[in-house]
């Protein structure tokens, strides 16, 4: 009998989202048993989820969630953090003991304002001094890690079953008007705190299944603008990708999916002159960001959600409907725990983004 590393799964891996397009927030708790009867796609290797509209009381501030090896870690951060930000809140996220998470570092969080002073002389808007400063800490402060960083959300992970960590983490006390989550089977990275999904940057987070076989050609663009990728998984880049198309070259969401799983150039030919143009263009100036191989991904974003497969879904991924709420996950069975009387359940084809927004005036 083969041991526990010695089989690969390459179907491994299970992703859960759902959403309240009218604002509605939701506990943790159901996404968590969302991903039980998942159980099976994961290996305790990895589980975590995100969720948006968690922190009403400090909406206006960053949220920074960080995994430090041990005190003198986070105190010598602090006082880096001290040079650029107001700390208007720091504590520990609260978790709870249970047997099936363990070694687990210093899990505090911070909640910032970036200084006005300290924007004026390194002439930055907001969000790229607080993007350039997560690169730092994660690259230079050794023991001290970033794993969440946007306004009124948060992300929570571990090495675990997923269900564990939702227990782990209390995810039950929080409430979120959108929650994704994810169980990881890694196939060929190792299992580690910081190499849990989702993987986030400023409010955005990624968790995936599958496999990102242009990863290298991705990851050697991208870190030409400043990003770093030194977390063991091929995931991360994806959430960079993101904020670079979206947040630097200010690219819609449905531009951002035409990049990273681009129509095969005989379906541009098929189409409309002024789409070849256009999908002509993305293809040619991003071309470096088209992502190969199966995947099925949710990207999280303050006020919605976007689901995607990769172009020939080699990644199953499934989408259900009721009411005002969305649900997105790898079977059926995971809707069913969250809407057993879900109204509608249909597959996207690949390459085909599903976009979910609050609706406009919620917040």
């Amino acid at each position: 009998m083969k041991l526990e590393g010695q089989v690969r799964i390459p179907s491994g891996c299970a992703i859960a989202a759902v959403i309240s397009k009218e604002g509605s927030r939701m506990s943790g708790e159901m996404i968590t048993n969302a991903m039980k009867p998942m159980h099976d796609r994961s290996n305790g290797l990895g589980g975590g989820f995100a969720g948006y509209g968690i922190y009403p009381e400090y909406k206006d501030f960053y949220a920074m969630h960080f995994f430090f090896n041990d005190r003198a870690a986070r105190k010598d951060c602090e006082v880096f953090l001290k040079e650029r930000f107001e700390i208007v809140q720091s504590e520990r996220i609260k978790t709870r003991k249970i047997p099936a998470i363990t070694d687990e570092p210093v899990i505090w969080r911070y909640f910032l304002s970036p200084l006005k002073s300290v924007l004026t002389s390194m002439q930055m808007d907001e969000k790229e001094f607080v993007a350039n400063t997560i690169v730092k800490i994660n690259t230079e402060f050794k023991g001290s890690y970033v794993f969440s960083s946007g306004k009124n959300m948060g992300a929570f992970k571990a090495v675990g079953f997923p269900e564990d960590v939702g227990e782990f983490y209390r995810l039950e006390e929080y409430e979120g008007y959108s929650w994704t989550a994810h169980g990881r089977y890694p196939t060929n990275t190792p299992g580690w705190w910081g190499g849990a999904h989702p993987f986030t940057i400023l409010d955005y987070s990624i968790v995936h299944n599958g496999e990102i076989s242009s990863y290298d050609a991705n990851r050697r663009f991208i870190e030409m603008f400043g990003y770093k990728c030194n977390l063991q998984t091929d995931t991360e880049v994806i959430a960079y990708i993101m904020d670079y198309l979206l947040r630097v070259q200010k690219l819609t969401l449905e531009e951002a999916a035409e990049v990273i799983a681009a129509p095969f150039w005989s379906t541009i030919a098929d189409k409309s002159e002024s789409e070849r143009k256009k999908l002509t263009y993305l293809r040619t100036v991003y071309s470096s960001l088209l992502i190969t191989g199966p995947f099925s991904i949710v990207f999280g974003f303050n006020g919605g959600l976007m689901a995607l497969n990769d172009r020939l879904k080699l990644r199953s991924m499934v989408v259900g409907e009721k009411n005002d709420k969305v649900f997105i996950a790898s079977e059926e069975a995971a809707i069913r725990v969250m809407e057993p009387d879900v109204s509608k359940i249909y597959a996207p084809a690949g390459g085909e983004p599903v976009i979910v927004r609050l609706k406009e005036g919620t917040f």
